[in-house]
């Protein structure tokens, strides 16, 4: 293979690995993946506010069961310092007040603790059906990645065949023609070479002068466009291809 039918070899190559690279990128799958991992990161932000609120809510809940016991074990011991001899009037008083006092703690704590039970409950199922939501999307991932590794099975194969004939390719070319190759693929977006037919460029169609198809028939196989200033192969040999 002489250089020339290196240079666009690679960029034959080239183009198809695009194409092959296009169509992975468009398989539907690859949409829906994505679909999903939006939806699943919003799953997970959403699961872990209400964690964080159904801890909140729990604590809420042992810190009223807990006031509940103390204000009950209180009630207890007035009634029983109460219930022991005599007392003057004061202090009955005094009893009556506290235990009056405690009653009504222990009536906004009984109170509180039914909104806080239902707040929880509402928090526990979100909760479930956040995690049910996870689960469901983690396996239509799973079953979506597999459909797109099953269906790309094949353009994944032909990609890594393509990508050794190019290296192959790659290495019958010079390091400062690939150089300048690799700098026209990038600037013309894969058309980097043409090749002369009569005395005119196959890509920029700009017929040449006959001064400048002079030069360039008497000059390297391997040059620039004077035009277009792509890689241009002047070669017949190239031109049977």
């Amino acid at each position: 293979m002489t250089e020339a039918t290196a240079l666009l070899s690679l960029q034959d190559l080239d183009i198809r690995l695009l194409k092959c690279a296009s169509t992975l990128a468009a398989m539907p799958q690859r949409a829906r993946l994505k679909t999903i991992d939006l939806a699943r990161k919003k799953v997970s932000s959403e699961l872990t506010g209400i964690v964080g609120q159904r801890k909140d809510a729990e604590l809420e809940i042992a810190d009223i069961r807990e006031n509940l016991a103390h204000y009950h074990e209180k009630t207890a011991e007035v009634q029983a310092a109460a219930d022991e001899g005599q007392h003057t009037h004061r202090e009955i008083r005094d009893f009556e007040q506290q235990l009056t006092s405690l009653a009504k703690r222990i009536e906004k704590c009984e109170f509180a603790l039914g909104p806080a039970k239902e707040r929880l409950e509402r928090l526990a199922r979100a909760e479930r059906n956040a995690r049910l939501t996870a689960e469901r999307l983690d396996s239509e991932r799973d079953a979506t990645q597999a459909s797109l590794d099953a269906d790309s099975k094949s353009l994944r194969a032909e990609i890594v065949d393509l990508t050794h004939q190019r290296e192959r390719a790659a290495a019958e070319v010079s390091e400062a023609h690939l150089a300048a190759y690799e700098v026209a693929r990038k600037r013309f977006k894969g058309l980097a070479v043409e090749r002369l037919v009569g005395n005119v460029p196959s890509v920029c169609r700009v017929k040449l002068q006959p001064s400048s198809f002079h030069d360039l028939a008497h000059g390297d196989e391997i040059t620039e466009c004077p035009y277009c200033h792509r890689i241009l192969i002047t070669s017949e040999e190239v031109e049977g291809e």
